[in-house]
């Protein structure tokens, strides 16, 4: 998650930004394997995702949203579309949770309720 809101921040999700964050900040490369996984669906597939995000958010455009929020809605997105490996429930788990930790007071409904759609949405297709 912080690779990919450092990245937001920024407005650069490009491969230079990736090794910078994990020559930086990875300190063990027990998860590197999938780090990158993550990485590559959301930063390849960054329209694709941020289309169905505001599909599923009922009238709020990605601009608008607060960017701790988008970040973790990016993740469980592409892990939720382009990661099968994934349990979808542990995926919105696991997003619920970080909302709760570091997005605002109600980022864990807001974000509950755009990936509850998302997740029906997805389901029995890739995206």
């Amino acid at each position: 998650m912080q690779m990919l809101f450092q990245m937001e921040v920024q407005s650069d999700f490009s491969d230079d930004e990736y090794n910078l964050f994990l020559e930086r900040y990875l300190e063990d490369d027990s998860q590197l394997a999938f780090i990158e996984q993550v990485y590559i669906a959301a930063s390849d597939n960054l329209h694709i995702i941020d289309d169905k995000i505001e599909r599923c958010s009922e009238n709020w455009k990605t601009s608008r949203m607060a960017k701790v929020d988008l970040t973790i809605l990016r993740l469980a997105a592409a892990e939720i579309m382009f990661l099968p490996d994934v349990p979808v429930s542990v995926t919105a788990n696991e997003a619920v949770n970080l909302a709760k930790i570091y997005g605002g007071d109600e980022s864990s409904k807001f974000i509950n309720g755009i990936l509850g759609r998302l997740i029906k949405d997805c389901e029995g297709r890739k995206h």
